[in-house]
């Protein structure tokens, strides 16, 4: 595989619960992570000692963060809107030359900061809150 462009990593929201998305606009850098908890079934029995894990037993999870400046009203607004009222809606991540992740997230940190002299610039956080696809590019 070779390099890939950091800005082809998109985030992207379902703006009015009908399955259109767009880009979450102004993100500087993006961000996801998968995750999966482990069941140890360790016991006296077990060869050399070693730990043993209960296959396909752990939670699930995945979590995304974002980071940027504003830019656009509609899709800024649309994310505070998601924050402030705790929906869990459909979101996408587009993971270039890998594929398209998607699934019911929750906004759960939405971050506000700006310089005297610099632009306003903002960070979210977002966790999974149930099953997610992934589909191969």
């Amino acid at each position: 595989m070779v390099a890939q462009k950091g800005k082809d990593l998109l985030i992207k929201i379902d703006m009015d619960g009908s399955g259109t998305f767009e880009t979450v606009a102004g993100l500087r850098a993006s961000r996801i992570s998968f995750n999966a908890e482990t069941v140890d079934v360790t016991n006296l029995g077990s060869a050399g000692g070693w730990r043993e894990l209960l296959g396909g037993a752990g939670v699930r999870s995945a979590s995304i963060s974002g980071s940027g400046v504003f830019r656009d009203e509609n899709t800024d607004e649309r994310a505070r809107q998601i924050f402030f009222d705790g929906e869990i809606l459909p979101f996408q991540v587009i993971i270039p030359d890998f594929g398209v992740v998607e699934g019911p997230f929750q906004l759960t940190a939405v971050e506000y900061s700006g310089q005297h002299d610099g632009e306003a610039a903002y960070e979210l956080s977002m966790a999974s809150a149930g099953a997610l696809t992934f589909t191969a590019i």
